[in-house]
């Protein structure tokens, strides 16, 4: 390669808080989902309006194995699963601080939008491979330390609120990285949860490819990884398998964040035992939350086995597991959430700010200091870490009785015809 790219347990009960037990789970699922079916949910954002004064500027490089959609406009890519890797150069402008709350998205109520009180999309453009190389070497080039933050988001989740979403943990961070989003073809809606999962293993190589890319690429100093929900299912597994292939993670994959993450333990344990080679470089933090409903349910869909993301860390068989992959873990149950399924803690302002802390210095995760736990009132074994996470799906992005996604019209592309090689 060159250039930018030079030349991504067993059995066991509900997870503390999840609902008592399943009854309650799916009645707060299912209770979200009807008071989010009398408004609107974000569709087709991403046409391009204006900002104003004291508005501030966030610019993504995307890289996705979504299908580009032709229409309606706004959407740019859908939940179709496209045919190689694509490439866009998003802008989005965030409002003035004096018209926003951190940790949150203020989305538009119609598209482009208020620029003084919304987010807006100030460009939005597909690039080929060329111009995406030249895009990036340009943005990694003039940022301090030339550190790399790639963001992978989770199930039900549309191409703009992706966008939208990591828009806002890059500005509420505070910290100069250059960011790449990986989003993969999530189809957007509650039902769709074998569809996304599904999505999430046929991208996994594509993952791969970007992250190798990136570690390739000597414009690059180091690379932080954050992963969201089911994205943490695609994140492991490209991490899984880039370790095998390469015995071991490159070095400049400093942090990897695991945010709620929808896995199975068992699976987990699998997972990080073929990337814990030694010695290891890369930091692994694992933030979890046992009040966590979406997980909850999701643990009901997998028969009541324990998700990574909502396990007590200080019981067994965990604490062990956990403490012998050399796994950071930062509890966040007593933290207050945006949602009502408690998915979304991430996105609050104290742990969107703690992650640029740490990134603006340079820090990997497990040289954080503890002052961060004990702001927080959580828990953390060994090493403390911060995380941001996407604010998505059907808690927390109101959705439409009638799905509008079901009008995309997708390109369908060459298999191959996109290659980082």
């Amino acid at each position: 390669m060159s250039a930018f790219w030079p030349a991504r347990g067993g059995a066991a009960s509900l997870p503390e808080g999840a609902g008592r037990p399943r009854l309650a789970a799916f009645l707060v699922i299912g209770l979200a989902a009807m008071a989010a079916g009398c408004s609107t949910r974000p569709y087709g954002d991403l046409i391009v309006g204006t900002t104003v004064p004291g508005a501030s500027q966030v610019d993504l490089l995307v890289a996705t194995t979504r299908a580009p959609v032709v229409s309606p406009p706004g959407v740019m890519f859908g939940g179709a699963r496209g045919r190689g890797l694509q490439f866009a150069d998003i802008v989005v402008s965030i409002p003035p601080e004096a018209a926003r709350r951190p940790g949150e998205v203020q989305w538009p109520s119609h598209p482009p939008g208020d620029p003084a009180r919304d987010f807006v999309t100030l460009r939005a453009e597909r690039l080929d491979l060329a111009d995406a190389r030249a895009d990036f070497n340009a943005r990694v080039r003039r940022t301090p330390g030339r550190k790399v933050l790639v963001f992978i988001h989770g199930y039900n989740t549309r191409f703009e609120e992706a966008v939208y979403s990591f828009a806002q943990i890059v500005h509420d961070a505070r910290v100069d990285v250059a960011p790449v989003l990986f989003t993969w073809p999530s189809g957007g809606s509650l039902a769709a949860y074998v569809y996304d999962r599904d999505s999430a293993v046929y991208s996994r190589d594509a993952l791969e490819t970007v992250l190798q890319a990136l570690a390739n690429n000597p414009n690059v100093g180091s690379i932080s990884i954050l992963a969201h929900s089911m994205g943490n299912y695609l994140t492991v597994e490209a991490l899984r398998q880039m370790s095998i292939r390469d015995r071991g993670l490159p070095r400049k994959i400093r942090d990897v964040m695991l945010a709620s993450p929808d896995i199975d333990v068992d699976v987990f344990r699998r997972q990080i035992a073929e990337i814990d080679a030694e010695p290891r470089a890369t930091s692994f933090t694992l933030f979890v939350s046992r009040d966590d409903k979406a997980l909850g349910l999701s643990s009901i869909l997998a028969r009541d086995t324990t998700r990574l993301g909502a396990l007590d860390p200080t019981v067994e068989p965990y604490s062990s597991m956990l403490q012998q992959a050399r796994v950071n873990v930062v509890d966040l149950t007593g933290l207050a959430s945006n949602d009502i399924a408690n998915h979304s803690k991430f996105s609050t302002s104290e742990v969107v700010g703690a992650i640029g802390d740490r990134l603006a210095r340079g820090q990997t995760l497990n040289d954080a200091q503890p002052n961060l736990v004990e702001t927080l009132g959580t828990f953390t074994r060994g090493a403390v870490g911060v995380a941001a996470d996407v604010a998505t799906g059907a808690v927390t992005a109101p959705t439409r009785l009638v799905d509008p996604t079901a009008n995309e019209k997708s390109v369908d592309t060459a298999e191959g015809s996109v290659t980082l090689k």
